[in-house]
């Protein structure tokens, strides 16, 4: 196989490589707030839930969630499970990540000091108003080195769909490194992972000193 047939065959892994990261982004991100607020809750059986929901997925890995995700359904309910090997990787992994978001989002609400709270509903600001215009602002300056490390884990991470065989950038890297017993497969991913985190990094860092407004 030449180098261009190589690049060619694990660009189609690269795509879907991308693709899982961007569908999880897209899911974990927002549902990582609701799972923030929702743990702050007044309901005492809500936050439980939560809190229980968070420790499992914390304490677990997110290999062995995805397994979960694609055979429970089988083994739980008979499910024909031909095609439901992608939507199990992108539900594992939103829910995976959404977990570890809704830590971080929480760690920066609750770092805002009371009395902000206390300003805004004197000066008649309803909650929502008082959380939209004055806390998350804060909050998303506060919390985006944390966020910028989850991101560049979670381009590492997509290297886990191996676990339910689809075929990723380091899937094909490994069929094709083993059908060629060549290292050249190996060394095109870690580009391609470098790469997106670098590109990542970069992008976050950019978003960072745009929401620096101290300076």
């Amino acid at each position: 196989m030449t180098l261009e047939t190589m690049l060619s065959t694990m660009s189609i892994g690269m795509l879907r490589t991308t693709g899982i990261f961007v569908l999880t982004l897209l899911g974990a991100l927002p549902l990582g707030m609701v799972v923030a607020l929702l743990k702050k809750s007044r309901f005492v059986v809500v936050r439980s839930v939560i809190s229980v929901y968070i420790s499992i997925i914390r304490g677990t890995p997110l290999m062995l969630q995805l397994l979960v995700w694609y055979f429970g359904p089988f083994y739980l309910f008979g499910m024909n499970i031909g095609g439901w090997r992608y939507p199990a990787i992108i539900l594992g992994f939103v829910l995976n990540y959404a977990a570890y978001f809704a830590e971080i989002y929480r760690g920066g609400i609750e770092s805002i000091p009371v009395g902000q709270y206390e300003a805004a509903e004197v000066l008649g600001y309803t909650k929502v108003q008082t959380f939209m215009r004055i806390i998350l602002p804060q909050v998303i300056k506060r919390i985006m080195p944390a966020v910028t490390n989850e991101v560049i884990t979670l381009v590492k991470d997509t290297s886990l769909a191996f676990t339910l065989a689809y075929q990723e950038v380091f899937s094909l890297a490994k069929q094709i490194s083993a059908s060629q017993t060549s290292f050249t497969p190996f060394v095109i991913a870690g580009i391609f992972y470098f790469v997106a985190n670098y590109l990542v990094e970069f992008g976050m860092a950019r978003i960072e000193k745009a929401l620096d407004y101290y300076k």
